[in-house]
């Protein structure tokens, strides 16, 4: 394909070099520019909470390509840059420090942010929110030596940071509003399951409860406060309390923003120059009818290849069903699927809760909407996603009898 069009992409993280990648691959050969406020190369972020973290995975492992691959693919990298302005009239695009791009095709991909606590006491030295590589070394540093941590929030970010915690050695206390964690993602039933792996770890859960402010002196955290008026000896707080789309720039350029940067199911905006994907972009999804806003690992990766093949103008349709995973302790999970708040009818468990190694699946009129395996490394997530793709109904009692295959309800 030849071409003398510019593309440029907003974002050096996963989806953005995904992107990238993709435009190569399909053959086009006109300029990328990919644009990022780290300076640090593309890198994949579920190491910073896990592997990373842990110490047990080097930094080299975290790059999505390392700078040779740049160069050789004649990526312009445009690091240590924010992008203040978009003129979709002129199709350019003004930077921080005074400098403009110019572009035919532009990709968002700008990611999230962590949400900010608005309590007394958050100037404190002492609390921490993870979202970029330099935050996970300075929470790395702070853990290793052990301590009293304080987690705020029991989503994917806080147990993880908590489970990391606790092999470092550090006495944990999770303070979290909801009855039990991951509530929004998996429901109450496997929610109250990875409460109990955390509790037979040592976690101190601390459910219905929210802080209300942070305590300490010569600006150095000693205690956190909750709202039934317990103060919590702290060293260090994570605070894992969800993610904002960065979706600024779109709101500044008159896209429509609604949870994140509106995209149809081929991840383009209103403005036919312009796509959005990953983390920011809430995309139509044909498999489940509905705008979908995912923020984990997986949607960054496919989401940016599928964007690349978009801005050629290719007939893509990004349909995936939502995926992530997860390891905590002695515990690696898959899942795949979505549901709507209070969009399931049952749960069905095929295996050992107790001996965390099982298949969970959530039912929506006998159908299979989402599932997820504890260790089950042998068939792994396919048959989850060949269930939902295929969308019949399916027998729970056959669903939860290990005599029967799993293969073998895929296929039916």
């Amino acid at each position: 394909m030849t071409t003398e069009q510019t593309f440029v992409i907003v974002g050096a993280g996963l989806a953005g070099a995904k992107a990238a990648q993709s435009l190569r691959e399909e053959g086009f050969d006109g300029g990328i520019t990919l644009v990022g406020a780290e300076t640090e190369l593309p890198y994949e972020r579920p190491p910073l909470s896990k592997g990373y973290l842990l110490g047990k995975e080097e930094k080299a492992k975290i790059y999505v390509h390392d700078e040779t691959w740049y160069r050789e693919h004649s990526v312009e990298l445009a690091l240590g840059n924010r992008v203040t302005g978009l003129d979709r009239g002129s199709r350019r695009l003004e930077l921080d420090g005074g400098g403009r791009l110019d572009y035919d095709k532009l990709l968002l991909v700008t990611g999230a942010s962590p949400r900010r606590l608005d309590v007394p006491g958050v100037q404190l030295e002492g609390i921490h929110y993870l979202r970029s590589l330099e935050d996970s070394e300075r929470l790395r540093e702070t853990i290793r030596g052990g301590g009293r941590i304080v987690v705020v929030g029991a989503g994917w970010i806080g147990l993880e940071t908590a489970a990391a915690a606790r092999e470092y050695g550090c006495e944990v206390t999770v303070v979290e509003p909801q009855p039990v964690p991951l509530r929004a993602s998996l429901g109450p039933e496997m929610g109250a399951f990875f409460a109990d792996v955390h509790r037979r770890h040592g976690v101190d859960l601390r459910f219905g409860r929210q802080v209300t402010a942070f305590l300490g002196g010569e600006r150095r955290l000693r205690a956190v406060v909750t709202d039934d008026g317990a103060e919590i000896p702290a060293d260090a707080v994570i605070v894992g309390a969800g993610v904002l789309p960065n979706v600024e720039l779109a709101v500044l350029s008159g896209l429509a923003v609604d949870n994140g940067i509106v995209v149809d199911r081929s991840l383009r905006t209103e403005d036919p120059d312009v796509y959005a994907a990953g983390d920011v972009a809430n995309a139509f999804n044909p498999l489940y009818g509905t705008r979908i806003r995912v923020e984990h690992w997986a949607n960054a990766l496919n989401g940016g290849l599928t964007a690349g093949k978009a801005m050629l103008g290719q007939d893509v349709v990004y349909d995936r069903p939502p995926y992530f995973f997860t390891d905590q302790y002695d515990v690696g999970m898959e899942f795949s699927g979505w549901f709507a708040p209070g969009g399931y009818d049952s749960v069905a468990v095929r295996g050992d809760l107790e001996a965390q190694s099982f298949y969970a699946f959530w039912l929506a009129e006998g159908r299979v909407v989402a599932g997820m395996h504890v260790n089950q490394w042998d068939d792994g997530i396919a048959p989850v996603q060949a269930l939902i793709r295929g969308g019949a109904a399916v027998d729970p009692a056959r669903l939860t009898d290990l005599s029967v295959p799993l293969s073998d309800l895929a296929k039916s």
